[in-house]
């Protein structure tokens, strides 16, 4: 028999479940977003539908990425992704698949993260192309797209998790080699 009201988890059976009913996972999650057992002391979530300017997605998301958060940086471009004008989603879409990439790199996943690091890097370059902007909002397509290509190949090649922070990549400006 299921929860209707919000949960923090409880016996086997029971579904989490947000003030309006929907089915939501309430256990805390690492760093890398992945689930931990309930009761764990997990890392913060981002909150979810927050409606923030360009500017201020790439500057959250950055910070995210420097502390070796890409799930949560994922989040943040998936907000701007769902409330941003219609002719940026493919932009944002992509850039959160580069960090979902990244999230799956670390946690080892050698075939999905180079599969979504790589999906990333094309659509944001097939944003760019369509739109005719390459540095919107200060982004690095181009830096961007070959810094997931570089990591791709690294992953697959190595097939050893990377260390999400001192792998993250640089949204505005060039990319460290």
């Amino acid at each position: 028999m299921g929860s209707t009201g919000a949960s923090s988890g409880g016996p086997a059976g029971t579904r989490d479940r947000d003030s309006a009913g929907r089915a939501r996972n309430a256990r805390p999650r690492d760093g890398l977003g992945r689930p931990l057992p309930y009761g764990t002391d997990g890392v913060a979530r981002q909150p979810e539908g927050i409606v923030r300017t360009p500017s201020q997605t790439v500057t959250e998301a950055q910070e995210l990425l420097d502390a070796g958060r890409p799930f949560h940086a994922h989040e943040v471009f998936e907000d701007a992704w769902k409330s941003g004008p219609g002719d940026e989603r493919t932009l944002w879409r992509g850039l959160a698949q580069l960090a979902v990439g990244l999230t799956h790199a670390a946690r080892g996943n050698a075939t999905g993260g180079p599969r979504l690091l790589r999906r990333g890097a094309a659509a944001v370059e097939e944003w760019a192309a369509h739109s005719g902007r390459q540095q919107p909002y200060g982004l690095d397509v181009a830096g961007l797209a070959s810094w997931a290509r570089d990591l791709a190949g690294a992953v697959e090649r190595d097939a050893e998790p990377v260390d999400a922070a001192a792998r993250a990549p640089r949204l505005r400006g060039r990319q460290a080699s």
